[in-house]
């Protein structure tokens, strides 16, 4: 059975990926995003503090808020605390599962190839995570993939962009997660949120 969440992920098609040298960057991308349209975001664990902005976000009922890059299982436990409602890892790391599952997260794992997808779900994964997609082959890739495991839910990210995204949802991804992109922190540093305004509107558009 699919985790609940799931159905708002694949909702939402597009999850923002925040991953800034700051918090304060962080923040702003949040803020600007959120007034182009957007209501669910992945905090990775390289912002600095990013336990502390996930729960400060994760109390606004209106936003769904994920942890991203985590790598272990006391991570996973310290963001489902926090409030995070999906737990990211970029690879296969069992033991983040049921640390996520304690807050009833959903937890997507990472995977390229074939048997690292039957690992993931061996895992009990409920969202697969295809990263790096864009140099394992793009939207042919996930289509390949798809095609051998029809009922996974895939979320490619890595060089997936406004442009190609809905090449990807085409090819058979649930959801796709987008970073620098959408949260250039050149542009968040000057100032320029017009910019990242028509990135977001580009995404939310395709």
């Amino acid at each position: 059975m699919s985790h609940p969440l799931l159905p708002r992920l694949i909702d939402a098609r597009v999850v923002p990926v925040i991953r800034t040298r700051t918090q304060e960057a962080a923040r702003t991308a949040v803020a600007w995003l959120r007034e182009a349209g957007f209501t669910t975001f992945e905090i990775t664990l390289s912002v600095p503090r990013a336990t502390e902005l996930i729960r400060e976000l994760a109390a606004d009922p209106a936003l769904l808020v994920g942890a991203g890059t985590v790598k272990t299982a006391t991570e996973a436990y310290a963001c489902g605390e926090a409030g995070a409602k999906f737990i990211v890892c970029p690879w296969n790391e069992p033991e983040i599962v049921p640390a996520g599952r304690r807050f009833g997260a959903l937890v997507m794992l990472g995977a390229l190839t074939p048997d690292e997808v039957v690992e993931a779900l061996e895992g009990f994964a409920d969202v697969v995570k295809i990263f790096p997609a864009a140099s394992m082959g793009g939207p042919n890739h996930i289509k390949a993939l798809k095609s051998v495991f029809p009922d996974v839910s895939f979320c490619p990210t890595g060089g997936v962009d406004p442009a190609n995204l809905r090449a990807y949802l085409d090819a058979g991804a649930s959801f796709v997660g987008i970073g620098g992109k959408l949260v250039d922190e050149a542009l968040i540093a000057k100032g320029a949120k017009d910019e990242v305004m028509a990135a977001a509107h580009a995404a939310l558009a395709a």
